[in-house]
């Protein structure tokens, strides 16, 4: 398999990660931990698996030129993007954290256009429009069921907007990054800066969880959180980044409102209609009008 393949593939374990990550994350605030402090153990738990297996990993050094573009990363993809999306969903609802997200492809494509000169072409607009009314679709008219625990679902809905917009602003100013220094190298010092950045944030709210009672399904959850939607996904997408434009990367949020409802159909509780079955055409017709490569003509 080629690593465009390969890129493509991990885009969307990243995506597969993040549409069930609504639910099992959801499930944990407030009962469990506050959003605050659940981003604390978030990059804890990341910077910590991070800089073990950068052990095997190779022996980079970060440029002090390009420190101040790495904080300005970790400030947008580890700080603001986090805090606003968990607080946000303790807030509202997971159907809508999946479907306002789908926000971000957009802000990545306009950024990619203005700062690194990505070509705008009618084909790709119209994918990112066709995408975007499929998830937008599966919130308008899907019958889900009501959650109990939304207090502020408009407040919410607003702090998934900031989260959506800075992870866009993560994605584009990461970019260059990838190209110069291993995926492992730029992980384990953008979770360990976001640790700092954080902490005066988070630590209270942190220090409050009762620990050693925690039941196994708070655990799971935690690990989920930590490992999968954390650990794992970051690395995909800077793996695929290598690979892929920005905004291709930034498209495959679209799968995430699909996944997310699939996932809640497996668990019992959702059903599939033709609502469903309409969108999940329109996200996918729209990722691929999005990611299709151009071949170049033969000379």
């Amino acid at each position: 398999m080629d690593k465009r393949a390969l890129a493509f593939l991990a885009a969307f374990g990243a995506s597969l990660i993040y549409g069930i990550n609504h639910t099992v994350a959801k499930d944990l605030m407030p009962t469990y931990i506050e959003p605050f402090g659940l981003i604390l153990l978030r990059v804890l738990g990341a910077a910590l698996l991070f800089w073990v297996i950068s052990i095997w990993g190779p022996k980079e050094k970060i440029e002090r030129k390009d420190w101040g573009r790495m904080l300005i990363c970790a400030f947008f993809g580890m700080v603001i993007n986090m805090l606003m999306f968990f607080k946000g969903l303790s807030l509202s609802t997971p159907i809508n954290s999946a479907v306002i997200v789908t926000i971000s492809p957009i802000i990545v494509f306009v950024l990619s256009a203005i700062l690194i000169k990505e070509k705008i072409t009618f084909v790709r607009s119209f994918g990112i429009l066709l995408g975007f009314a499929g998830a937008l679709g599966l919130v308008l008219f899907s019958n889900g069921e009501a959650q109990n625990n939304a207090p502020n679902i408009a407040l919410g809905n607003i702090l998934f907007i900031v989260n959506a917009t800075s992870y866009g602003v993560y994605l584009v100013l990461v970019k260059p990054l990838t190209k110069k220094y291993h995926a492992i190298t730029l992980m384990k010092w953008l979770f360990l800066t976001g640790i700092i950045i954080n902490l005066p944030v988070t630590i209270s709210e942190f220090t409050a969880v009762e620990w050693a009672s925690l039941p196994f399904d708070a655990i799971w959850r935690m690990a989920f959180v930590v490992i999968g939607t954390t650990f794992l996904t970051y690395l995909f997408n800077i793996y695929a980044l290598k690979q892929l434009k920005a905004s291709t990367i930034g498209a495959f949020i679209y799968l995430q409102p699909l996944i997310g409802i699939l996932y809640a159909i497996i668990v019992g509780a959702d059903q599939l209609n033709i609502l469903k079955i309409m969108a999940a055409i329109l996200v996918f017709t729209g990722v691929y009008l999005v990611t299709k490569v151009k071949k170049a003509p033969v000379s």
